[in-house]
């Protein structure tokens, strides 16, 4: 006569299997954290669902009415930039926005922001607009698209 095994079972699971519940819990973690992480075009892309972008020829129509700021590396800035433009790294734009003396106080200014292609001025425009800066956009295709429509860069 053969044995029949028995299974106890403990809130729907095998009896076998309760200790490796943990183990099996974190595997799903690990690889529901792997489906769900984010690229930075991903998170480019969702900044500029939430911000307010303009184009070259419109950047150039308000360059004497808005702030200028640059977001790119300060090397990038002294290679060329747009004139009249304030360099602002995008990788220390919340810690400096506030007591940089042309933006101190301007949470009402019209700002451009625009870096090489227009990433990281999503990026920065979002998280001024996060900030308080409520009038601040990205140019679409940053320094980049700039140049290429042979605009004056100093």
């Amino acid at each position: 006569m053969a044995v029949k095994p028995t299974i106890n079972v403990n809130n729907g699971c095998p009896e076998a299997y309760k200790n490796r519940l943990p183990i099996i819990a974190n595997i799903h973690l690990f690889f529901l954290k792997m489906i769900m992480t984010l690229t930075a075009m991903d998170l480019v892309a969702q900044a500029k669902q939430h911000i307010v972008e303009i184009d070259i020829d419109a950047a150039k129509n308000s360059l004497e009415t808005s702030l200028i700021l640059d977001v790119r590396e300060a090397a990038e800035y002294t290679a060329g930039h747009l004139p009249g433009a304030f360099n602002i790294p995008r990788g220390v734009l919340e810690f400096k926005i506030g007591s940089h003396p042309d933006f101190q106080d301007k949470q009402d200014a019209h700002i451009i922001v625009y870096c090489q292609s227009g990433g990281r001025s999503a990026l920065a425009t979002e998280a001024l607009n996060k900030m308080g800066f409520n009038n601040a956009v990205s140019m679409a295709g940053g320094f980049k698209a700039w140049t290429e429509s042979g605009n004056e860069v100093v």
